[in-house]
């Protein structure tokens, strides 16, 4: 927690905020806990997305008792399943609702956790105006306020840094939304966790991290599963880069477990991360469309069994499920010394 500190000096008044130190710490929507605390982690989910667009999205658009009452028996049946915590994914202009998460939170007993960033895609529907002409310490400083002081009404923090960088060569303005979340990890220790169509494009994200100071331990490749080329996953894993393969389904099992059973070979398990992408209540569509709600158990009830079918072992199933996301989101500043 941060203390703010009020001084009197010379008939002047000061205020100071000093920031707690929550290094070793992970950043739920309801405070810092430790990973030990978070059980089975879902590192990939979502609970609600409006594809609106940054110029026209409004939490007026839903009312959050009607997406509670959709999620929630969801979130309850993850916890019966045996899932404890629920990583949140949908960025800023896009949807996130840190309040609608902690009331998530306190109904079920899931750990949640919500983000700071921007979902920069190629056309920039989802990027508020002030991107373009604000520099990256301008736009890092906007998402390192939301770390210091919290987001919203009750200054919830967020656990991580999620962005969407768009297609190699990355443009312009892609570099600028990675160069500010280098700064702000460098600041906070929050991990980075980028949307990435292809393997060339993450490559060059590690890249371009590596050369503002940041460790590629500190970067999730979200959706490495778009890249059909396991050799380039285990490349960057090599670097220390987090791999994380979701979008885990009925339709998909058996394609992500070839990617699964390359990795290991590789013995590289100890940097992925394994996820659905499943939910959500989606805004727009009338009553947040629940024929499409896709539920968060799949993995823990279909694809974990199919694991252990192909020879994965207890510890190597807990490596992926456990260990791995409680290492790739704790707080903690991963650089490169100049």
């Amino acid at each position: 927690m941060r203390l703010k500190l009020l001084l009197l000096i010379f008939g002047l008044s000061f205020t100071i905020t000093v920031s707690a130190q929550h290094t070793g710490k992970i950043m739920t929507v309801t405070g810092p806990v430790e990973p030990s605390e978070l059980g089975m982690i879902m590192p990939h989910e979502h609970v609600l997305v409006d594809f609106i667009g940054a110029d026209s999205i409004s939490k007026d658009r839903y009312a959050r008792e009607d997406v509670v009452e959709l999620v929630q028996p969801y979130l309850s049946d993850l916890k019966e399943a045996g899932g404890h915590t629920l990583i949140e994914c949908t960025p800023n202009y896009l949807g996130r609702d840190p309040l609608l998460l902690q009331t998530l939170a306190k109904n079920t007993g899931v750990q949640l956790l919500t983000n700071t960033g921007y979902y920069g895609d190629e056309a920039g529907k989802y990027l508020p105006d002030h991107v373009y002409s604000e520099s990256a310490e301008q736009i890092a400083k906007r998402w390192q306020n939301e770390w210091d002081y919290g987001i919203g009404e009750r200054s919830v923090r967020p656990g991580f840094i999620k962005m969407r960088v768009d297609q190699s060569p990355i443009s312009d303005t892609g570099r600028k939304l990675l160069e500010a979340a280098a700064i702000v990890h460098k600041n906070s220790g929050l991990t980075i966790g980028v949307h990435t169509p292809n393997g060339e494009t993450a490559l060059e994200q590690i890249e371009i991290l590596e050369a503002n100071g940041v460790s590629p331990s500190a970067f999730i490749w979200i959706h490495a599963q778009n890249e059909d080329d396991s050799s380039i996953h285990i490349e960057a894993a090599r670097r220390g880069a987090w791999v994380e393969l979701d979008g885990i389904g009925a339709g998909s099992a058996e394609y992500h477990l070839q990617f699964l059973l390359d990795i290991k070979e590789a013995g590289l398990l100890d940097h992925v991360l394994i996820s659905q992408d499943a939910g959500w209540y989606r805004v727009g569509e009338p009553n947040g469309a629940p024929e499409k709600f896709t539920p968060y158990t799949y993995l823990i009830n279909s694809f974990i069994p199919m694991l252990k079918e192909h020879g994965f072992t207890s510890g190597e199933i807990e490596q992926l499920t456990v260990t791995n996301p409680q290492r790739a989101f704790t707080i903690s500043k991963r650089v490169i010394e100049s």
